[in-house]
């Protein structure tokens, strides 16, 4: 990259940052004033020109403010460097806060609250998906001598308790024998071939267990599929109503904010972004019609997948309009999918 290439990024990157910063459109005296860039305001009057002609930045109106566009934004994106890391204070009140969630419903509960928080933006999680997800264990209980509670823990720490009504009673041989059938057939699969394995395990049966294992089976397969309703958590959806103005595209796109509340609400949208960025360690960026949905189109979605052990359980990340803080949300977004792997891969 040539010199002139490189100053005119530096004044895209200065215009990016006091955008962010003051919702102000940017004249280049502004520039000049807050920004050491060794060059006049003749010069930096020039190099906005050329960044405007080149699409990376747009005038909203007649001032001489300008803004980025999404390109604008895009190319900043691309040529962050560095991103700047939380602090190790930081990094640990966030695994203690995630430590001490009693469940895979709170550790959830607690990332998008945290993410939300530490972004001001909505913060969005995807639960485990079952078709990544081994068991772990299943634990058959007796309740009654006709009645069972079946607790299957996967390794992405999901616990589902499934009550079976017996036919018949059983005795304490015959519970210990069921035990060690469903669970040598679960253990260590994946739930897809979990389901397939008790499904065969009951058409070759012992005589007198057969009953009980047909009931059972019927309960786990029913348990090891997937439960679309429950596969997104949201946080923080009241901090775009703060910033409302954002999503109007300039005056581009009227009655924007309201099609993207919409589409939080109906889930869809967003998990069909998450699943499409489900790789541990590595940061997306969508930014604008990057997202190719329409009705996000005024906004960007920094998202990445969370797991442990080389698996990927799902998906989280953050939405907000394009006027955002990426370096400060690509680091708490990959901060917490990595805590949150490790926090389920502990349990």
């Amino acid at each position: 990259m040539s010199s002139t290439e490189e100053r005119r990024f530096q004044v895209l990157r200065a215009i990016v940052a006091d955008y962010v910063s003051t919702k102000e459109p940017i004249g280049s005296k502004t520039l000049v004033d807050r920004h050491n860039l060794g060059v006049s305001s003749a010069t930096v009057r020039n190099d906005m020109a050329v960044l405007e002609a080149e699409g990376y930045i747009t005038q909203t109106h007649t001032s001489s403010g300008r803004v980025p566009t999404d390109k604008g934004y895009r190319q900043f994106v691309d040529r962050i460097a560095e991103v700047k890391p939380l602090s190790s204070a930081e990094r640990r009140a966030i695994l203690q806060f995630l430590e001490s969630g009693v469940d895979l419903d709170d550790v959830l509960r607690r990332a998008v609250r945290l993410l939300a928080q530490l972004t001001r933006q909505v913060a969005v999680v995807q639960y485990p998906t079952l078709s990544a997800s081994s068991v772990r264990h299943l634990e058959v209980v007796g309740l009654t001598p006709a009645r069972l509670l079946l607790v299957l823990i996967t390794d992405s720490g999901r616990v589902d308790q499934r009550i079976v009504e017996l036919g018949d009673v059983i005795d304490e041989d015959g519970l210990a024998r069921l035990r060690e059938l469903l669970g040598g057939a679960l253990a260590g699969k994946r739930l897809a071939a979990a389901s397939v394995a008790v499904t065969e395990l009951a058409d070759n049966a012992p005589e007198d267990l057969r009953d009980a294992l047909i009931r059972c089976t019927t309960v786990l397969v029913e348990t090891l599929v997937e439960h679309p309703e429950e596969r997104l958590v949201l946080g923080g959806t009241a901090n775009l109503t703060r910033n409302a103005a954002d999503f109007d595209g300039h005056g581009m796109v009227p009655g924007s904010l309201r099609t993207v509340l919409e589409a939080l609400e109906e889930q869809v949208v967003v998990l069909k972004l998450l699943a499409t960025s489900q790789e541990a360690g590595r940061v997306t960026v969508r930014i604008g019609e990057e997202t190719q949905f329409e009705e996000m189109r005024t906004t960007s979605v920094v998202s990445t997948g969370y797991g442990a052990a080389g698996t990927v359980f799902g998906g989280l990340g953050v939405l907000g309009p394009t006027r955002m803080d990426y370096p400060g949300t690509i680091a708490s977004v990959a901060t917490v999918a990595r805590y949150i792997g490790e926090v389920l891969g502990e349990r």
